[in-house]
């Protein structure tokens, strides 16, 4: 059986680039670090990689509960430290009296600065205070190019990752029927919005599977997928129970408070 057949089709890329990592370390015997990976991404690595082995696989993000890890491919025989990551954290000033700064628009500036998303880790959102994990060798740019977001003037100062806010994801766990697992009908039980309602959004780009823009509404979803809908936040297929009488699914899906 092929390792691909266990993958959708729009992730064949991705498992022949994490194949590619995993013979780099068993020919050059050395350690592979990659760029910030999403949880998706995170799952295909392990899948791939395994746990026993002559490669092996760590993951750190700066914080326990991290979203966006970077991934460490290395011998069975090398014991990875936590410098071996290369992550930089910051914690972001300006004037919080006066302005008030949320996660997409820091994420907007970040990116503007032309520099790929893989580069830079989780956005830590505590109240008025916001720290920023980001790849070590890009620290120097962002620290010299990110200077407003918005009209408010901001500085990085670094820190150390134990003064990192522990932010973790709550989701609540709901069980839901539905006709199907095609992502507009999945989205509109979710979210209690028609599917007239729904699909609009999915055709705008503004639905997100495992991270990546989805814009077919009969895109048939999977346990273990994430699902976001922009505006009304993120919920995860946590399982599928079978069906019922009428052939529909049972599902338990975790939903963001």
């Amino acid at each position: 059986m092929s390792i691909y057949e266990h993958f959708r089709q729009e992730e064949h890329g991705f498992i022949d680039q994490v194949l590619q990592w995993k013979e780099d370390v068993l020919h050059q015997y050395s350690p592979k670090l990659t760029d910030f990976l999403d949880p998706r991404e995170q799952q295909i690595v392990t899948a791939i990689v395994g746990t026993e082995g002559e490669v092996q696989v760590s993951f750190d993000g700066g914080q326990p509960f991290a979203e966006r890890k970077r991934a460490l491919l290395y011998p069975d025989y090398y014991v990875p430290q936590s410098e071996d990551f290369q992550l930089h954290m910051y914690e972001l000033n300006y004037p919080k009296k006066f302005v008030t700064i949320e996660h997409p628009q820091v994420l907007g500036s970040a990116m503007s600065l032309g520099l790929r998303r893989s580069k830079f880790g989780d956005i830590l959102v505590a109240g008025d205070d916001i720290q920023l994990v980001a790849a070590e060798e890009i620290s120097s740019y962002i620290e010299m190019n990110l200077t407003s977001i918005g009209k408010a003037k901001v500085s990085l100062s670094s820190i150390q990752r134990e003064q990192l806010h522990v932010v973790k994801e709550e989701l609540i766990e709901h069980v839901y029927t539905v006709s199907s697992m095609r992502l507009d009908v999945l989205l509109s039980t979710i979210h209690n919005l028609s599917r007239q309602k729904v699909q609009p959004f999915i055709a705008n780009g503004a639905v997100k599977v495992n991270f990546k823009v989805i814009e077919h509404p009969s895109f048939e979803c999977h346990e273990g997928d994430i699902l976001s809908l922009r505006g009304h936040g993120r919920s995860r297929i946590v399982s599928l129970e079978g069906k019922t009488k009428k052939e529909k699914w049972r599902i338990v899906v975790g939903k963001q408070k």
